[in-house]
Parts: structure tokens; sequence; C-alpha cells
């Protein structure tokens, strides 16, 4: 697993005492991660490298933090020009659902609603509002049961 920039080949001479002992050429795979992460362009977001026969397979691993913000639909950022950006955009309950689906397999949660609140949590990290309101206003309907949750 590494921790990556989104569209950017990474330094092939922080790579090489990673995978250089497996007989891999750091730039090739720095190559690949960089054309699998295009989506992500501007973002950290985790990458898990495989390797099989000598051939390095690129997974991205998003987080929750990550989804939220590509939920938001900003445009892309260089991140050497711009920074301390704020993400003060607003999301459905739907899209957080949606975002709670696709981090469910890394929740600790018994139920979906649970993950959901996970999630409401990230929001209030990264400064958005769901539903035009609070997150934590979000989090404390879900819990006292006036805001229903589907079960999966």
């Amino acid at each position: 697993m590494l921790r990556v920039t989104g569209g950017e080949a990474g330094n092939p001479s922080a790579l090489a005492p990673k995978i250089g002992p497996l007989g891999l050429s750091p730039k090739k795979v720095g190559d690949d991660i960089a054309a699998n992460t295009k989506e992500w362009k501007g973002m950290k977001v985790m990458v898990e490298l495989r390797v099989l026969n000598r051939v390095a397979t690129v997974a991205v691993k998003p987080s929750a933090a990550n989804l939220v913000i590509k939920a938001l639909k900003e445009p892309p950022r260089d991140r050497k020009k711009v920074k301390g950006i704020k993400h003060n955009g607003n999301l459905a309950l739907n899209d957080v659902i949606d975002v709670a689906r696709k981090v469910r397999a890394k929740s600790q949660a018994k139920t979906l609603a649970g993950t959901v609140k996970e999630v409401l949590g990230t929001c209030v990290s990264v400064g958005c509002t769901v539903n035009g309101d609070d997150p934590r206003h979000i989090q404390q309907q879900i819990t006292e049961g006036t805001l229903e949750v589907p079960k999966e």
C-alpha cells in the first residue's frame, strides 16, 4: 500500500527501495500508478500494488474523505499552486449513503446506518454540509431514529 498523489508519477527514487528487490522498474511502476489514478487528480489516494510473475498491477483504494470530496464534484486542483482549499459544498444524503456503501468493507460498524454516521463524521472533517444542514445534526437524527437509513 502506497499513498500517492493522483495523476502524477511518483519519484522513482522513492519507489526503488520498495519494489527494486522484486526486480521491477520503479519508473514503469510509477507510470502505471499515474495512469490508474488519473480520475483522482490532485488528491492523495491509497494505492495497492500486487506483483505476480514480475508484473505489477495497481488498484486504487480511496478513503471515505476522497470519496466525499469527489462527490462534491469540485474541479481538480494543482497541489503545487493551490494550498489550504476549503471544501464548503453541499451533499445530498443519497450521495453520503452511496459513499457509505463503497467504504462498507473497511468500516467497523455493524449496520449501514453506522457506516453512514462514520461518513457524516468525515463530512464534518472535510467541511461540507449534508442536505444544507450540519452533518452532526443528521447523525443525531439517525441515532434518535427520526431519519431512516436503508438496511443495506
